[in-house]
């Protein structure tokens, strides 16, 4: 086998390993492609009948807001539920809510508040696929290969927000919105076709915890004392919340300081996607997670972040959101496979579920702020105060894992066994008395 072979190789394992996952793949890559166009869409929709950066910011709340309020209940039921059938549940009910915003979009019929109200329909649905998909990544292809399918996952996430939005921007500047939409929904056949076709007789089942009282409390205790858990966590949440608000800020960018129009937002999502899937194809090669990489790469995704605000021209943007791209998908694959390597098989589902409300219920806040402050100081000025965020918290970060270490090591040391002399026994050494630690000072 060749270098070039032995990489490729490396990089796809998962999917050349597990036919499960193998049918997951290409069923996301389909599905994804019309998410990726619907949400181009969907962002033109609402700037086009108000012209409001904070209505987008409300929409995207809505699109999101009920997994601050299910996200937990939806984890216990990921953990006690065949997370394959839930999963089957949810993308029929998005095909179907892609299909409605069709038929309004091309009946000339939406209104802002049915948007609105499909929206958080989706948000409701969102709430409970996310922790039964993201903790099914283990039942397919098992705890060893698990970063490797999580970084290929993104990784289709990231290469068809190369060619989702590039499609919806031709469309919508030839024949309209709403073809966006039919594609979207036409597209979750794939995925619940894949579903359907898995054996379960192949999937790594994990332990179904047994029904009981405060199991939801008991999940949050157990994120509470676990550092590796908690800590993680705590920075996602700041940094998804005020600095991942690309939905929001940039179709403002595109429009009012480029001077552009659909295509031109288009064009930035996909060259962001570009940089996402460099980084995901790269991760998919790493092994085992850190949190130190996960705070560096907050710092990194920080630094990108304020020179794409800072960036002169179109061109120059472009150019900016290829390392943003990468640094953002180390910094996203590196936390979800923290926090499910980190966590046990049965606390998972509940574990993605504090993800989920972290990565997507900060949306609801950090959106309409974004919209705020986008239509009172300029997208220029939240793409930067959001950069400036992630620099913190990532800073903040290695100081506490430094801390931490310090920590660590002084308690090490104050354990150390003291040799206490050598006895001898019949004239040889005591090795097991020789070694053991002195009882008093």
């Amino acid at each position: 086998m060749t270098k070039i072979a032995f990489a490729v190789h490396r990089t796809f394992h998962s999917v050349s390993h597990s036919r499960n996952f193998r049918l997951f793949f290409v069923g996301q890559i389909v599905s994804v492609t019309g998410t990726w166009m619907q949400s181009v869409a969907a962002a033109w929709l609402v700037l086009k009948l108000t012209g409001s950066s904070v209505a987008l910011g409300i929409q995207l709340a809505l699109n999101f807001g009920p997994i601050l309020l299910l996200g937990a209940w939806a984890g216990l039921l990921a953990d006690r539920r065949d997370k394959r059938v839930i999963l089957i549940g949810t993308q029929t009910a998005f095909a179907l809510q892609a299909l409605a915003l069709w038929v309004l979009v091309f009946a000339g019929a939406a209104q802002l508040w049915m948007v609105y109200a499909l929206s958080l329909f989706a948000g409701v649905v969102t709430a409970i696929d996310n922790p039964a998909r993201q903790s099914f990544y283990a039942e397919m292809v098992g705890q060893k290969d698990l970063t490797n399918a999580v970084s290929l996952n993104s990784a289709v996430m990231t290469g068809t927000r190369i060619v989702g939005p590039a499609l919806a921007g031709v469309l919508i500047a030839t024949v309209g919105l709403a073809p966006s939409f039919l594609f979207n929904g036409i597209s979750y056949v794939a995925v619940i076709a894949a579903l359907i076709a898995m054996r379960p007789n192949e999937l790594h089942r994990e332990v179904v915890p047994i029904r009981g009282k405060g199991q939801l409390r008991e999940g949050l205790a157990y994120v509470r004392r676990t550092p590796g858990l908690l800590l993680p966590l705590a920075w996602m949440a700041v940094i998804f919340t005020f600095s991942f608000n690309f939905s929001v800020l940039f179709p403002v960018l595109a429009t009012r300081v480029f001077d552009g129009d659909a295509g031109t937002y288009a064009v930035m999502l996909s060259v962001l996607g570009v940089g996402s899937l460099i980084g995901a194809l790269a991760m998919a090669r790493q092994q085992e997670p850190s949190p130190r990489r996960l705070a560096v790469a907050a710092v990194a995704f920080g630094v990108a972040s304020i020179l794409a605000a800072a960036a002169p021209t179109f061109w120059a943007e472009l150019l900016v959101l290829v390392p943003m791209g990468i640094v953002s998908m180390v910094f996203m694959i590196t936390g979800n496979s923290t926090l499910q390597l980190s966590s046990r098989a049965t606390m998972r589902g509940r574990v993605m579920a504090l993800y989920g409300m972290v990565f997507l219920g900060g949306t609801p806040i950090g959106a309409p702020i974004a919209g705020w402050v986008a239509d009172r100081f300029g997208p220029r000025m939240g793409i930067a105060l959001g950069g400036i965020v992630a620099v913190a918290t990532g800073l903040a970060g290695l100081w506490m894992l430094a801390r931490r270490r310090i920590a660590a090591r002084a308690h090490a040391a104050a354990r150390k066994p003291e040799v206490v002399g050598v006895p001898v026994y019949q004239g040889a050494t005591d090795p097991k008395l020789a070694t053991e630690e002195t009882a008093t000072a």
